[in-house]
């Protein structure tokens, strides 16, 4: 079983969090591993002491603020405290323990009914799935015709072309009438396209979570790409979805359909079973690509020169190494049986399950408004909103900072570590 690897996140209300001693302790950890280098002189503790019994309570926790950065800022401290808190993910608060035994037993009847409304939500998501595959067919003759229309198969009536514009677009006749001319000028200068040109290779290029992928060799291929359909498992299969994607003929390749299949956990795991939250993509395979010779984008040929030790005599040798391309899509790692990886397989495959997901969810549904731009826009707006949450927190800080009459900007001599870095 595949375990991609997840962030660690740890709430404010964690002992670590409240108790200061936490941070003292993985300090002394860093020192004695340093302890050569961070030594005092007695004398100069002394003057320290001195300096501490002098100073006024505002200056004590400046001074604690500041040594807080300077701590924070030290890899061996980093290294420490990330350690402390290895061991304490996952650690009981010790609540549990200090109940009674009857109580105990009372919370294990409830834990155990908890077990019971995870098997019983498996079911509702298998449901889900049952009603994904309804609609997908009745979603497909739609996705037939946009596929018909993109690549030419099919002319759209003047009715299934008209659009009613919204009411900040509508234009006046004369507006309209003179776009129109200008349309039809445009229209006589070049030669009328067939369907949808660049449809696909305009939607990966418009997000991206794909464009991050493409390379200047892939888009001459995805030009080729006619459409892109989701094929749900059948009821009496395990949880699954596939990726197809269609091409027209093309010299690069012979396949007229590349496929990726990812598979889903859609029951709690017996081990973990309060972990459950749904079908989860556990694993994925890709297809074979039937390559025309010297047409492999996902290979590269690379000279290297190398020198005979003995004689000292140069030679050039030809390798093929791998190449980063759009279509390494559909070779992914292979997970061994026991479900462990190295990270960066797991990274690989961690963003491969999000691409995965994302070409189901949004990219194939909403595929016109990605080539468009409109999906973009909302989805940038959803950004910009909570952008302007931060912005306007970062301000009431700001202003915070200000209102103090004890606040110096000139005092603060020891900037985040990451404005040091020009």
């Amino acid at each position: 079983m595949l375990t991609v690897g997840a962030p660690r996140y740890f709430s404010a209300s964690d002992p670590w969090m409240s108790s200061r001693r936490t941070l003292l302790d993985c300090t002394e950890m860093a020192d004695m591993d340093n302890k050569d280098q961070t030594e005092l002189d007695p004398a100069d503790m002394e003057d320290v002491e001195d300096v501490e019994e002098e100073e006024t309570g505002e200056d004590v926790n400046t001074k604690a603020r500041q040594l807080t950065v300077q701590m924070m800022q030290n890899p061996q401290v980093l290294a420490a405290l990330q350690e402390r808190l290895d061991g304490l993910v996952g650690s009981p608060s010790g609540y549990m323990e200090s109940l009674p035994k009857v109580v105990k037993r009372r919370v294990n009847a409830l834990k155990n009914l908890q077990v019971k409304c995870a098997h019983i939500e498996a079911k509702f998501y298998e449901e889900v799935h049952e009603l994904e595959r309804k609609y997908a067919a009745l979603y497909q003759p739609l996705f037939d015709k946009r596929s018909d229309i993109i690549k030419a198969a099919y002319e759209p009536t003047d009715e299934e072309c008209e659009w009613k514009a919204d009411e900040e677009e509508e234009l006046t006749e004369d507006m309209k009438e003179k776009a129109k001319v200008e349309e039809e000028k445009k229209d006589e200068e070049k030669e009328d396209p067939r369907g949808v040109p660049d449809f696909w290779l305009t939607v990966f290029k418009n997000v991206d979570l794909l464009s991050d992928m493409l390379q200047e060799h892939d888009e001459p291929i995805l030009k080729h790409l006619q459409d892109i359909k989701v094929k749900f498992s059948d009821p009496d299969q395990p949880m699954s979805f596939t990726l197809e994607f269609y091409f027209e003929p093309n010299d690069f390749f012979t396949n007229r359909m590349l496929t990726k299949t990812y598979k889903m956990r859609s029951e709690p795991d017996e081990a973990d079973p309060f972990s459950f939250d749904g079908p989860e993509i556990m694993g994925c395979t890709g297809c074979q690509i039937d390559w025309t010779k010297g047409k492999n984008v996902t290979l590269k040929t690379i000279k290297k020169k190398q020198k005979h030790k003995g004689r000292g005599t140069v030679r050039t040798v030809t390798k093929t190494v791998p190449n980063d391309s759009f279509f390494n899509f559909f070779s992914p790692p292979e997970v061994p049986e026991n479900g462990e990886l190295d990270e960066d397989s797991e990274a690989v495959l961690a963003a491969d399950f999000e691409i995965g997901h994302f070409i189901r969810e949004r990219i194939v549904p909403r595929a016109v408004l990605y080539f468009t731009g409109e999906a973009i826009e909302d989805d940038d707006d959803d950004y910009d909103e909570e952008g302007e949450e931060a912005d306007d927190e970062e301000g009431e800080e700001e202003a915070d900072e200000e209102n103090d009459p004890d606040y110096e900007p000139k005092k603060d001599t020891n900037p985040p570590a990451e404005c040091n870095q020009q």
